[in-house]
Order: structure tokens, then C-alpha cells, then sequence
């Protein structure tokens, strides 16, 4: 098990803190990076700690099958912080090499700007330390691994951009109809396209959109939508509490979802007023 030092200064590389990521950086007793995976729920826009603790198993989950033992990436440990009867209290936490924070990042809430933030800040760093090794520039085989690694850095930093522009504040005729994450759920999005679908309560909404000109949700279950639209940024599945108090999985519009329904079922429109 690491034992960690947080008093140890930070590597050259950090930026002397212009990225929050940076400023939550632990070494270990062999001066290695880490993070507190308590510290990085709370950047990745995680309010409760049980929420993050399913995306840390999403994230182990992704090691092992990569033939990885997630051991080896998280460890074990305690944390101090305020609250509780007396004030403070320590709780579990996890320290996370820089590969499983990333990996971490990767199984976060794709519609949360700030995972979206930490996937570009691990990316670049996993990147920057790959790159650190000597490629033997001077040589034909030195410049191809060079160049093959700046496409790679490149490929991954698109993508991660084209999460961003989903996952970023919708600024359009849909805001009055989000909730905080920005997403749109079922009933609401009934309501904003009442007039449009002849005032279908949320019930012959859901039926509508497992039509098979539409195939939205799943017939098999109502709330999961068919992987081309979440794929597509059409959709978002989230873990919610409901009023019994358990969690369950429901499904979101995003208000690029929402542009698509319109299209799909009769061209331009302008959402009613919200209620």
C-alpha cells in the first residue's frame, strides 16, 4: 500500500496550480503523482460520494478487462473532513495513480462539464509523460514514433472537444426546459412539444418514442434509449433518487435530442412557454 506525503512539492510539471487538477495533486514515498479520489469527486461535479464510488467501480471494471489489476492503481486509504457529530470525520477514500484517475474521468458522466474538463486535463498529462520519453529523434524510426504520438495526443484532444460541445451550458430555446445538468427529462419534454405532438401526456410520449421511425427508448425497458442516440448526444441514461429513496436509471433528453425529435416529427418549431 503507498503511503502518501502530501506535504512532498509538486513535480516541475505542475503549472503551479492553473488547473485545479494540478492543485489536488499528491506524490507518494516514491515521489509518483496521485490523486484523492474524494478531492476529484468534488471536480468531477460529484455531490455524493456513493455516485462517485459507481464510477470508480466503472473505471476498475475498465482496467481489469484490460488485463490490469486495479490494485496496482487503487489504493486504500482514509480521509479527514469537516463534518459529522463532532465536526470532522474520517472516511474512506481511494488514492488513484494518474492512469486510474484518468480511466476514472473516462466512466464520469459524459454531461458534466467538469468530467468532460478532467477527461482533457488527464489526457494531456498522460500524454505529456509518454512524450517525455526520448524517441530517438535523430533517427527515421525516432521521427515516425514522435509523429505517431502528436496524432495520438491529437485524435484524443478532438474527441474530448466534441464531448465538451455536448456536454457544455446550452445557450438556445430549450434553457427554460433544462434542469441543472442541462438535460431534459421525460415529462418535461412532453410538456415543451405539447403542441407539436397534439398534447400527449408523458405516458403516449413514451410510446411514441419507441415508434420505430423513431426508436428512441427500448420497448424491452421504457427508460433506456437505443445506444445511436446516446451515442449521438441525443440522450443521456442517469442514476436518480427517487421519492422511495432508491436509485434508479432514467433516461434524458439533451436539447440536441430534443432539435432531433422536432426534426423528426415535423420540421421547425418553437417550444410553448414553460409551465
Amino acid at each position: 500500500m503507498n503511503h502518501l506525503n502530501p506535504n512532498v512539492p509538486l513535480p516541475p510539471f505542475n503549472s503551479g496550480g492553473s488547473s485545479p487538477f494540478d492543485e489536488i495533486m499528491l506524490l507518494d514515498h516514491k515521489g509518483e503523482e496521485c490523486w484523492s479520489a474524494r478531492d476529484l469527486q468534488l471536480l468531477c461535479g460529484y455531490s455524493k460520494w456513493q455516485e462517485f464510488e459507481k464510477v470508480i467501480d466503472k473505471a476498475k471494471l475498465a482496467i481489469s478487462g484490460s488485463g490490469l489489476d486495479p490494485l496496482d492503481h487503487f489504493t486504500g486509504a482514509r480521509k479527514v473532513i469537516t463534518g459529522g457529530r463532532w465536526g470532522r470525520q474520517e472516511v474512506n477514500d481511494f488514492r488513484l495513480t494518474r492512469f486510474a484517475a484518468y480511466q476514472t474521468a473516462l466512466a464520469g458522466d459524459g454531461s458534466k462539464p467538469e468530467v468532460a474538463a478532467a477527461k482533457t486535463y488527464f489526457a494531456v498529462k498522460t500524454r505529456e509523460a509518454e512524450l517525455a520519453v526520448p524517441a530517438v529523434p535523430n533517427s527515421p524510426e525516432g521521427h515516425l514514433a514522435l509523429a505517431r504520438s502528436y496524432l495520438a495526443a491529437a485524435e484524443e484532444l478532438a474527441a474530448t472537444k466534441k464531448e465538451l460541445a455536448v456536454a457544455a451550458p446550452k445557450a438556445g430555446k430549450w434553457d427554460r426546459f433544462c434542469n441543472s445538468d442541462g438535460l431534459i427529462d421525460m415529462g418535461t419534454a412532453a410538456h415543451a412539444l405539447a403542441d407539436l405532438t397534439g398534447g400527449l401526456g408523458r405516458t403516449k410520449f413514451m410510446e411514441m418514442l419507441r415508434r420505430d421511425d423513431i426508436r428512441f427508448l427500448q420497448r424491452q425497458n421504457q427508460r433506456l434509449p437505443y445506444q445511436e442516440h446516446e451515442s449521438a448526444g441525443r440522450a443521456l441514461v442517469k442514476f436518480v433518487e427517487a421519492p422511495n429513496g432508491q436509485w434508479v436509471d432514467q433516461t434524458f433528453f439533451t436539447p440536441r435530442g430534443l432539435d432531433w425529435l422536432v426534426d423528426r416529427l415535423g420540421g421547425n418549431y418553437l417550444p410553448l412557454p414553460a409551465a
